[in-house]
């Protein structure tokens, strides 16, 4: 009976072709590439919710929250209190091109991830309108996710009207000042005379701020508007002509 041996010997033949050394490389390389492929859709799948998911969640729970304001308004007689858990008013900033947008107390995300924005409480604590004749009214909004009300921020130049509607009264501001980039600990900017806007005595200002660059949360931008005037709410909510 033939060998193996002997059958190489007569044939040529050799056994089993041993697998190429490059083979085990080829392979760990070819896993690696699968792994990054993978990670790459993990991270698109996290930048669509980061950046699209948010914002369609946040607008359906502000857009829940500004029905109950308003309702609560329509049943309400008497003079309206400003500051209420729900919110306290709508503000309206065309050159953003975001709609109205709810106002509630407080910067912290747990608020403004809902979709709104809010007003300080601290470092600095804002002033209300029709609080006081002079004050700063300071806001913050997020620019991308969450709603991203502020994302158009940019967009703001000296001389648009920012408009914030209460239950009573339309307040209607001018922009007068920016200020693209600062510290986010830069909190002279929310003071009753803000630091770097120009402003040389006290007044009813509102400061709108929000995080940037775009997609970053590392400096602030600021923007500035003195209040032009006042007009009582009618009985249709006819909007100030800013808004028409």
């Amino acid at each position: 009976m033939a060998t193996g041996t002997d059958h190489e010997e007569r044939t040529g033949e050799s056994g089993p072709t041993p697998a190429p050394r490059g083979g085990a490389i080829a392979t760990a390389v070819s896993v690696f590439g699968e792994l990054l492929i993978t990670a790459g859709l993990l991270l698109g799948l996290f930048v669509v919710y980061s950046l699209w998911w948010t914002n369609v969640m946040a607008d359906r729970e502000a857009s829940a929250q500004s029905d109950s304001v308003r309702r609560g308004w329509a049943a309400s007689t008497g003079p309206g209190a400003l500051d209420t858990k729900g919110g306290i008013g709508f503000l309206h900033v065309p050159a953003m091109k975001n709609g109205e947008v709810l106002v509630k107390k407080g910067t912290d995300t747990d608020v403004l991830n809902g979709g709104v924005a809010g007003y300080y409480t601290d470092p600095v604590k804002a002033s209300l309108p029709g609080a006081a004749k002079t004050g700063n009214f300071t806001l913050a909004a997020h620019r991308d996710g969450h709603g991203a009300k502020f994302h158009n921020i940019d967009k703001l130049k000296d001389g648009d009207p920012i408009v914030f509607e209460t239950r009573d009264t339309w307040y209607v501001y001018k922009v007068f000042a920016e200020l693209p980039e600062t510290s986010k600990y830069n909190v002279d900017v929310l003071q009753p005379v803000p630091k770097g806007s120009g402003a040389k005595k006290p007044g009813p200002y509102i400061t709108l701020t929000t995080c940037t660059p775009v997609y970053t949360s590392k400096y602030r931008y600021i923007v500035w508007g003195e209040l032009v005037r006042t007009e009582k709410v009618d009985t249709r909510r006819t909007p100030p002509a800013e808004l028409r």
